[in-house]
């Protein structure tokens, strides 16, 4: 009888001991499984990020490459030279890179107040309804139309209003000019800044400015110094970005801005921007003509990054003392 229950006892044991070691096995496997997975999941991850860069960097050498041409015969006075001659094939990217920060700092400026209020209403005052929906939707079609679209529109309805405003002013009636492409742009990227804006002042915590009413603040109050201070950042940001789209719009600014490739003198002025000298020239250019258009591609890269470079430390800058001032 205790030989039987010591056989029975070493059984259980034998069965416990293989069980323990049916566990750890499957444990292993499945840990060797999860971090294999894991390790795909970064390589992609990883090749992901550096498939950007390289894809970045191609861009910036194939402009460069292209470019060389007009960088040799030019070299940096191209960045200052006024005079755009295809006859006599003298080539200068000042107009044009006047005419795109003039009418892109205009088109933001413009741009402000507009996306900011309409950022508030939507994100503060108005969250739910059918006309804040109503309003979202709208906002989003308009970031959808074609840039083609909006500029037939400012030939047919700005250009006209412009115009007379000139008349009035008694300056040359042109109706196309620095004004006008500025007017369309801030038109165009309104809905991006209000979008971003919007969704960054709704993800303001809800304590904070319970808080702040408890303590006797009023809706205006809140809004100055609890919500703007803490999506500040996020408004930037989408201010930014706007900015990018507005350096680099074509068609509505080509059919706007007059496309003269003298330096404007006054925001009546026709002008050209070097999306729209591009866009204008680039299909019957040949030789030293091509390589300059080209030359102005590389400007008009090099200006983006550094805009994005500059907005970048901006927003860190005014996030870190947003931090500070809600806290």
């Amino acid at each position: 009888m205790v030989t039987t229950m010591e056989d029975a006892c070493a059984i259980k044991r034998s069965m416990v001991q293989q069980a323990n070691k049916n566990v750890q096995t499957k444990g292993i496997s499945m840990k060797s499984t999860v971090d294999k997975s894991e390790g795909r999941f970064n390589r992609v991850l990883f090749i992901s990020a550096i498939f950007i860069v390289v894809l970045l960097l191609a861009i910036l050498l194939t402009l460069f490459a292209a470019s060389i041409p007009a960088i040799k015969t030019f070299g940096l006075t191209f960045f200052w030279g006024t005079t755009w001659d295809v006859a006599a094939e003298k080539f200068g990217a000042l107009p044009f890179l006047l005419g795109t920060l003039i009418t892109s700092f205009m088109a933001i400026f413009l741009c402000i107040p507009f996306s900011i209020a309409i950022s508030i209403f939507l994100g503060e005052y108005y969250k739910e309804g059918a006309f804040p929906m109503f309003l979202r939707s709208s906002i989003e079609v308009l970031a959808g139309i074609p840039s083609v679209i909006y500029g037939l529109w400012g030939l047919f309805l700005l250009m006209p209003i412009v115009r007379a405003i000139e008349m009035q002013l008694g300056v040359t009636p042109h109706g196309v000019g620095i004004l006008t492409s500025a007017l369309i742009l801030a038109i165009m990227i309104i809905p991006f800044s209000a979008s971003i804006g919007r969704e960054v002042i709704t993800l303001v915590p809800a304590d904070l400015k319970e808080a702040a009413y408890s303590l006797g603040a009023t809706r205006f109050e809140v809004i100055k110094n609890i919500i703007i201070p803490y999506a500040r950042s996020g408004i930037i940001a989408g201010i930014l970005l706007s900015l990018g789209r507005a350096i680099g719009e074509t068609m509505a600014v080509t059919m706007l801005i007059g496309n003269s490739n003298f330096i404007p003198t006054s925001i009546f002025s026709p002008a050209n921007t070097m999306a729209s000298v591009i866009a204008n020239e680039f299909a019957e250019a040949t030789g030293i003509t091509a390589a300059s258009l080209i030359y102005v591609g590389l400007v008009l890269f090099l200006v983006t990054t550094i805009v994005n470079v500059i907005g970048a430390y901006v927003i860190k800058k005014v996030a870190l003392e947003a931090s500070k001032e809600v806290t």
